[in-house]
């Protein structure tokens, strides 16, 4: 059995079709007329976006507008000034069209791969789908042409691009295999869209997995089966119709009020990237957005966004959501999160760094024009405003100084803003949380980050495999730092929710409830899933199961005993 990210849920059995990757080796050469390989770049880009809004309209046709979008990303990427221009100064410099492709599109990779989030760190696969795409049409060469692929077919690739899925005859392909990919990557978007089990980031798939072996491809669980038996194939066929009756039952939960069984009354919010996000969280009958990551502004600029320019992105996704809340967090770069415009110093520990709310407070030239343009954006809808990384009051207290005098300044000018906006602060440090009775004198409402708190509280980096083992948020310091957060923020009598991953987790929901969480921010797609587990527990069952966990000593201990009692 192989293991991967449970990325689109489902099974599929069928036959493995493998998809090479092009060969995209070049000769760096020494050119003399730059201009002459100008116009050979420029012709190749205006192919190359021809091709890609062909792409795009054959997603928009067979899966719809919004994966359409995720294609049309790559044109407005690629037509930005800044990255066009940079690949022509290469070129001008002597470099050849493809060095200089490669080149500006590794930086931005680069850039984009050390983001800490999993949605921005995506942006990296876009500029390498561009990068592929582009060179490839220099070198006069063609991406595997999968519309022929017959029924039953079960894709393995390194990575699935955006634009190989423009060609899936969706009634064809029962199952994605990739070696790269999470979750939230574009070819797991577009695996859910067209509802394709798929499981990704299996450690040499395309090496394992030959041409016409018959597989199951469990995207539920992440794991696939080799040359499956019948007795194998017949279990997984049964598992297929459990599957689709718990689908089509979550549609009940469509157009509903998020309740406890006892009819205790949740707010269940969705995490976004970007103002285009606001859409899906509409779709999949999100009530608001708990967590907008604002870095995708910056990251991919060459500059700056100006207070306009941010403006009006706060202003789109506020129009979208209808008078729905959005809570905004404020810029969270730092040493790990190499902006080059603005200029941060390499750290040897930038998680423990200048970072997030401390840069910002530092860099007022940077902050101001969010702040600025966050006011003025409020009198569009109910937005309120986050803070990343505090560790103690002062930097609230600063914060709101800063407020003050930008409010001030919008007062003098006339414009408009709501002189009540809601100020919180993220909980996602083991200071914050043991402060919290302190912050929540001067907090408007708290938010728990449950990835940076698991990894702070456990001195633990997730992205190391020798100490991942401890990355847990069910590790007992973790739950008693979640549990007390929870309790200041009732004490101060102002909400409190969470936009980490463990608020969609069946085993941490029922732990949550009996804390007292009001809000939980998840990712769209889990919306439904999670209404319904809310609506199994009632506040005395799971203030029961509550007892019982935080009475356990070892995080597998708490594990095994919530597995026991876990709904779904």
């Amino acid at each position: 059995m192989l293991k991967g990210v449970n990325a689109s849920e489902g099974i599929g059995i069928g036959k493995v079709m493998l998809i090479e990757e092009i060969n995209l080796d070049y000769e760096k050469r020494k050119i003399t007329d730059t201009q002459k390989e100008i116009e050979r770049y420029r012709k190749a880009l205006e192919s190359y976006c021809k091709k890609t809004e062909s792409q795009a309209k054959k997603i928009r046709d067979t899966v719809g507008e919004k994966e359409a979008d995720i294609i049309l990303g790559h044109l407005l990427m690629i037509k930005d000034p800044g990255m066009s221009s940079s690949i022509e100064g290469n070129i001008s410099a002597g470099c050849c069209a493809e060095e200089a492709v490669a080149q500006v599109c590794d930086m931005f990779i680069g850039v984009f791969s050390m983001a800490e989030d999993e949605l921005t760190k995506q942006r990296a696969s876009d500029v390498e789908d561009i990068k592929t795409g582009l060179i490839a049409t220099l070198l006069g060469k063609e991406e595997a042409d999968i519309s022929c692929a017959p029924a039953n077919t079960v894709l393995v690739a390194r990575d699935l691009t955006p634009s190989m899925t423009s060609c899936i005859v969706k009634d064809n392909i029962v199952g994605i295999v990739t070696e790269v990919g999470g979750k939230t990557s574009h070819s797991a978007i577009l695996a859910r869209a067209m509802e394709i089990p798929a499981v990704l980031s299996v450690e040499n798939a395309t090496t394992i997995l030959k041409n016409g072996q018959e597989i199951i491809v469990d995207g539920s669980y992440g794991e696939i089966i080799e040359n499956p038996s019948m007795g194998e194939i017949y279990a997984y066929k049964d598992k297929t119709v459990i599957f689709k009756k718990e689908k089509e039952e979550l549609q009940k939960y469509v157009g509903r009020e998020t309740l406890t069984a006892d009819g205790t009354k949740i707010d269940l919010y969705c995490n976004i990237g970007k103002p285009e996000d606001a859409d899906t969280v509409i779709s999949k009958d999100g009530e608001g957005v708990g967590l907008f990551r604002t870095e995708f502004l910056y990251m991919g600029n060459t500059s700056i966004p100006s207070e306009d320019e941010q403006f009006e992105a706060y202003k789109k996704t506020l129009l979208k959501l209808s008078g729905k809340p959005l809570i905004i967090r404020t810029l969270d770069v730092g040493g790990d999160k190499d902006i080059p415009y603005l200029g941060l110093n390499k750290e040897e520990n930038p998680f423990m760094g200048y970072r997030a709310v401390r840069f910002c407070l530092h860099r007022k030239d940077v902050y101001a024009p969010q702040l600025k343009a966050l006011l003025r954006a409020s009198v569009f809808g109910d937005i309120r405003i986050m803070l990343p990384l505090v560790t103690c009051l002062d930097e609230l207290l600063e914060f709101k100084s800063m407020l003050k005098k930008l409010m001030e300044e919008l007062n003098s000018q006339g414009t408009p803003y709501n002189k009540d906006i809601p100020v919180g602060v993220m909980i996602e440090t083991p200071a914050a949380a043991m402060i919290a009775d302190v912050l929540g004198k001067e907090a408007d409402f708290f938010s728990i980050g449950t990835n940076d708190l698991t990894g702070y509280t456990m001195a633990v980096d997730r992205g190391n495999p020798d100490v991942a083992y401890l990355y847990s948020p069910f590790q007992p310091a973790v739950l008693r730092s979640i549990k007390r957060t929870i309790e200041m923020g009732r004490e101060n009598s102002i909400p409190v929710g969470m936009c980490g991953e463990a608020a969609s987790d069946p085993l941490m929901i029922p732990l949550l409830l009996a804390f007292g969480l009001d809000e939980f921010s998840v990712s769209a797609t889990s919306v439904l899933k999670t209404r319904k587990i809310i609506s199994m527990w009632t506040r005395e069952k799971a203030l029961e199961v509550a007892e019982k966990a935080m009475s356990l000593n070892t995080e597998k201990e708490v594990v095994k005993y919530l597995n026991s009692v876990v709904k779904v």
